[in-house]
């Protein structure tokens, strides 16, 4: 009976676990989508200072101030909760060992995002500021999906599947999900150069199907053909392995699937709209959703045993239960 109530301790302690971490993780997602709206309404430098704004803690009540200011409350939210996430996990042997490494991880990103949010002010929206605070915040956010699949895993103990994984299956949904992020990291440095809006046409960019690739053009342009190409991976994920034994996978296939052409429907609107903020906001949502996915997805595939590995309990546990 003791090894029961402890088995349910430790248990209950890694379901607070993944709870807290995925609710950091949304107000992450979320913060990186407002960060879209203080970037696409000219809101960066509506606070010239840091981390007070206009050297206040409450600032003036204007549009422009109260979007960023909000920006900055949400940050300081997603530490207050990266914190007591790290400290729940530290504190607790059960989690220590297998999330440990992870929160230590999150917590260095996180100072490090702070300081790329600072030097984006500092340095007045530089473009290069701008899209690695970008693309630091993902990692971040990977991070705490990380942790959170981590310790659900613990919690819930699921099956695996019985057979091998096919060989392949990780190096391209790791691909992929790279790809993502460098395409999400691209489109932040369009959004933060301006080269948005010119070129007001598409499949064409001003009438021309190769524009030169050069300046604001040439980047629009390489965001373009990057897009196709991770386009192309996804379609490839989703056609070679959406019939795989573990539906984990197959599914989190297909709805990056469905994400990625809803983004490509998206991007074409932002050029025929001329980027409306609403719209690169739920450009970067949808992006971040799409990473999002193929993270968790790989989190599954790495879990699936390959051919000649050993099974884990999850796989062990299948087995006996079916004879």
């Amino acid at each position: 009976m003791r090894v029961e109530e402890v088995r349910l301790s430790a248990r209950s302690t890694h379901a607070i676990t993944a709870r807290l971490g995925v609710a950091t993780a949304l107000l992450m997602f979320a913060l990186m989508v407002i960060g879209s709206v203080v970037r696409t309404t000219g809101s960066g430098l509506a606070c010239p200072d840091w981390p007070l704004c206009h050297g206040r803690l409450i600032p003036p009540f204007e549009f422009h101030v109260l979007i960023e200011w909000f920006h900055r409350l949400v940050a300081l939210l997603v530490g207050v909760m990266l914190l007591t996430t790290s400290i729940w996990v530290w504190t607790h042997r059960e989690t220590r060992a297998r999330a440990g490494g992870l929160a230590a991880l999150a917590i260095g990103l996180y100072v490090v995002q702070a300081l790329l949010g600072a030097l984006t002010v500092w340095k007045l929206l530089s473009p290069a500021m701008v899209s690695s605070h970008l693309v630091v915040a993902l990692l971040l956010f990977a991070t705490l999906l990380a942790l959170t699949l981590v310790e659900h895993a613990e919690d819930a103990d699921p099956a695996l599947p019985r057979g091998p994984r096919p060989a392949g299956l990780v190096p391209m949904i790791a691909l992929t999900a790279l790809w993502t992020w460098v395409q999400a990291g691209l489109g932040g440095v369009v959004s933060s150069s301006h080269a948005g809006c010119v070129c007001p046409d598409w499949p064409t960019c001003n009438g021309r199907w190769f524009p030169p690739m050069k300046g604001l053009i040439g980047l629009q342009m390489m965001h373009r053909f990057s897009a196709y190409a991770l386009l192309g991976l996804v379609i490839f994920n989703v056609v070679r392995w959406v019939r795989v034994e573990d539906v984990r996978v197959g599914g989190g296939l297909v709805w990056a699937f469905a994400l990625t052409v809803f983004q490509v429907i998206l991007g074409v609107l932002n050029v025929l709209k001329g980027t409306p903020p609403w719209l690169s906001a739920a450009h970067l949502a949808t992006a971040a959703a799409i990473f999002a996915t193929l993270v968790i997805t790989l989190f599954h595939a790495t879990r699936w045993p390959a051919a000649g590995a050993p099974l884990g309990r999850g796989a062990l546990a299948g087995s006996r239960s079916g004879g």
